[in-house]
């Protein structure tokens, strides 16, 4: 198993070219362990109804193939199984899997946007993506599903419509708690377009009845830009835009 390396930020980013992935059967609990996870589950819907206990992919094991190539082995379980991360004595949580996208401005910058209050973590900064969902049927689980998930989550929560063969695969990345994330690059897009399809999304979600995804969004250059943004970010955010913009010199 892959480990990030000792580190203030906790976060490797893997160099990635390839990636297998195998299936395996989710952990088994115990009767005690299921009882309080549901405990702990109906607790959060309860502070949080926008909760939803929707399928997701797992990670139950990350291993180097190559250089290049990663294999990752996933299990099939549902969102209401990250709650065993607030259950005591449990050591059979697996961490999450989530896609990511990196979209850039024609003049070099990074957007990220803000969790709203109806999300799960309402207030937090990172990058347009999701947790992975399994696929439907017998359909593969595979780079193309992760692109094309990368694509939905860009357009669902930015309004960013981004065919899924233009997503390219940037780097995965590893966190402390063993989070992994497959980072997918966008077209570069002039400032306005960003502006005008996100407010027309706000826009549309409202009229729906619904809260967007992200509340609002900025524009990053460093991580200098990063700490001037109230509120918390995920633990990958500032590693991605430091590596991206000094990769990634101003138009």
């Amino acid at each position: 198993m892959i480990k990030p390396p000792p580190g203030s930020s906790g976060v490797d980013l893997l160099d990635v070219r390839s990636i297998r992935f195998v299936e395996t059967a989710a952990p088994w609990l115990s009767c005690e362990e299921q009882a309080a996870l549901d405990r702990v589950w109906e607790d959060a819907v309860q502070a949080n109804p926008n909760l939803f206990d929707g399928p997701v992919a797992a990670c139950a094991g990350l291993e180097r193939e190559d250089p290049h190539g990663l294999v990752i082995t996933w299990a099939r379980t549902t969102y209401r199984h990250y709650a065993l991360r607030r259950v005591n004595g449990t050591a059979r949580r697996l961490p999450a899997l989530f896609v990511s996208a990196l979209q850039p401005t024609e003049d070099g910058r990074l957007m990220v946007g803000r969790m709203s209050p109806a999300t799960a973590a309402p207030g937090r900064w990172q990058l347009p993506g999701g947790s992975l969902e399994p696929p439907v049927g017998d359909g593969p689980l595979d780079l193309a599903a992760l692109r094309g998930h990368a694509a939905r989550e860009l357009v669902e929560e930015t309004g960013i419509d981004t065919p899924a063969e233009d997503l390219t695969l940037w780097r995965v990345t590893l966190g402390a708690g063993g989070n992994v994330g497959a980072l997918f690059t966008a077209p570069s897009r002039p400032v306005s377009l960003l502006h005008d399809r996100f407010q027309a999304l706000v826009v549309s979600e409202k009229a729906l009845g619904r809260e967007p995804e992200l509340d609002r969004f900025a524009l990053v250059r460093s991580p200098a830009d990063l700490a001037r943004l109230a509120g918390p970010h995920v633990d990958y955010l500032e590693p991605v835009v430091r590596l991206y913009t000094a990769a990634t010199p101003p138009a």
